[in-house]
């Protein structure tokens, strides 16, 4: 059976344990190495070479903050912007030149940020368990899971954000290991830079003094643990002196996402956690949850006296649970519990080690084996969906009247195409009202996931507004900061027409004197429809009456 050992006990231990001998230690490297590269290679090729797939709306979103530069947005901190902005001056010439597009270049952070995790996967699974051959195993597995892959070319906030913690972990179980403060520091290195991508990386340092008064209170007599605090404290200052700077907008909207704001509660979400486990089979592919739950209960910090072990267990487990409990108020977002699985699936792997090891490992084979397989092959569909949408859409149904896409209910890339027949039809409706007019019309959409995506797409990459809340349709974002806009500042708009992409309702209809019949614009793949566009011609406009009696949350 395989249990974490003290520090003292030898590695053959753990062979033992697996009944097999242990492969040379630098074959084992070499081979994971491969694995990172071979994964990479792919992703860039894929990213490169006629990718069928468009920026998602937060991927453009991210790329239009990294055109003004900021020590702070609305709703994350700057690192994504900065990683995207650096790579599009450094790359944006050769993405142009070989794909048309800035696309390749925006995405090119992701692909680094997932060799840089799988690198450091590599190192706690090697490191922890002492075995060169379990962190093959980690690599090998994690690079075959979708959620993984498709983190590899999307570029998001979770790709930094996921390397950030990954290898602070690292940084801390060498600290402890070695008892060395530039150890220590090199964590809160990795914690400020995981801070500026995402404010969940706070959770960090509160699992390491979890840990530490769990198991190692006497690091609180050394500077270590201090630098790390007092590193990550101070490198997360400009944080929050941009938001004191911007009345606390991060702030409020993280309250609100977790259902902490002073907005009227829905109540107690009795079935809460069984949407929220729901998401996570998505997100961990069926066996790796079991694996990781199973890992929870077998690892525990009771059971084992491994100090490598313990802290993966603190980094995971108390994570994973209080999103859980979350879901008792607040629904949430299915990736929210994503950094809990970066020494979750270290220890879930190591429980499949040992389960192989065991009486049930034929069946645990075979499992492993098919979820390999059909992890594999959902890759490819995300990866290229057209294969497989003539499937969807018989599962779908025919489309309706108030579905006229159902398609998209289960083509979870439904939202990363179709965006340059979009632009293309709003690129026409603007050259027509400038030969008409004389001057060009405003770009605004109704939703704060449009804008980015028009700005990147149409031509002379241009200024797009969002206009949702006084049409009731949206939440505030970051277009509400950026001034002037037309929501904020009237006055700097009146009389211009506008290109309205979304729906429009009465409130936004009053703000004009005079709106065209709308452009209905369909983008279909092989005759299948995919996604469904409003465009609005709207003349004269007057300024919005009224939004201040919308709240609609952050």
């Amino acid at each position: 059976m395989i249990s974490a050992q003290p520090h003292s006990a030898p590695a053959s231990r753990f062979w033992d344990a697996l009944r097999v001998s242990p492969p040379p230690e630098r074959r084992a490297a070499l081979l994971a190495g491969c694995v990172i590269l071979a994964s990479v290679a792919l992703t860039l090729a894929y990213v490169w070479v006629g990718c069928p797939l468009g920026l998602a709306p937060d991927e453009a979103h991210y790329w239009e903050w990294s055109r003004k530069l900021d020590w702070g947005y609305y709703s994350k901190g700057p690192l994504v912007a900065w990683l995207i902005r650096g790579s599009c001056e450094l790359f944006g010439g050769l993405s142009v030149a070989y794909t048309g597009g800035f696309a390749a270049a925006v995405r090119l952070p992701a692909a680094v940020c997932h060799a840089a995790t799988l690198a450091g996967w590599y190192v706690l699974a090697a490191g922890v368990f002492r075995s060169s051959r379990l962190g093959l195993a980690v690599v090998a597995l994690a690079a075959t899971l979708p959620v993984a892959r498709f983190g590899a070319v999307v570029m998001t906030i979770d790709p930094p954000f996921l390397a950030c913690w990954c290898w602070a972990i690292v940084c801390v179980w060498k600290a402890v290991e070695r008892d060395r403060t530039a150890w220590w520091a090199a964590a809160a290195v990795f914690t400020v830079f995981g801070v500026l991508a995402k404010y969940t990386m706070a959770l960090f340092p509160a699992a390491v003094v979890g840990f530490l008064l769990a198991h190692r209170r006497c690091e609180f007599r050394k500077p270590g643990v201090w630098v790390l605090l007092t590193g990550a404290g101070a490198g997360c200052l400009s944080v929050v002196v941009w938001n004191a700077a911007h009345d606390w907008v991060s702030l409020r909207h993280v309250f609100a996402q977790i259902g902490a704001s002073g907005t009227p509660s829905r109540g107690f979400r009795w079935l809460g956690p069984v949407g929220f486990i729901a998401g996570q089979i998505g997100m961990m592919f069926g066996l790796w949850l079991v694996a990781f739950l199973a890992a929870a209960w077998q690892f525990r910090p009771a059971h084992t006296a491994d100090l490598g072990v313990r802290l993966l267990w603190w980094c995971a487990v108390p994570v994973w649970g209080l999103f859980a409990a979350m879901s008792f108020v607040k629904p949430g977002q299915a990736n929210w519990p994503a950094p809990a699985y970066i020494a979750g699936f270290v220890l879930a792997v190591g429980w499949v080690a040992k389960v192989l090891a065991g009486p049930y490992r034929r069946h645990v084979a075979r499992c492993l084996v098919g979820n390999v397989v059909v992890g594999l092959v959902l890759a490819f569909a995300a990866h290229y969906p057209v294969a497989v949408r003539p499937l969807l859409v018989r599962l779908a149904g025919p489309p309706t009247d108030e579905e006229p896409a159902p398609v998209r209910r289960l083509d979870l890339t439904a939202r990363l195409v179709g965006w340059k027949t979009l632009a293309a039809e709003v690129d026409s409706i603007r050259n027509r009202v400038a030969s008409q007019s004389g001057r060009d019309a405003v770009l605004a959409a109704t939703h704060w996931t449009i804008p980015g995506q028009l700005r990147f797409y149409c031509a002379g990459q241009p200024d797009v507004y969002a206009v949702g809340i006084p049409n009731r349709s949206d939440r505030h974002s970051q277009y509400d900061l950026w001034r002037p806009n037309p929501v904020a500042d009237a006055q700097e708009f009146r009389g211009r027409t506008f290109v309205v992409v979304g729906e429009i309702g009465p409130h936004l209809l009053a703000a004009f004197d005079r709106v065209e019949p709308p452009v209905r614009v369909v983008h279909a793949e092989d005759g299948v429809t995919v996604e469904i566009w409003w465009v609005w011609v709207c003349h004269g406009f007057r300024g919005f009456v009224g939004p201040a009696d919308h709240d609609p949350g952050y």
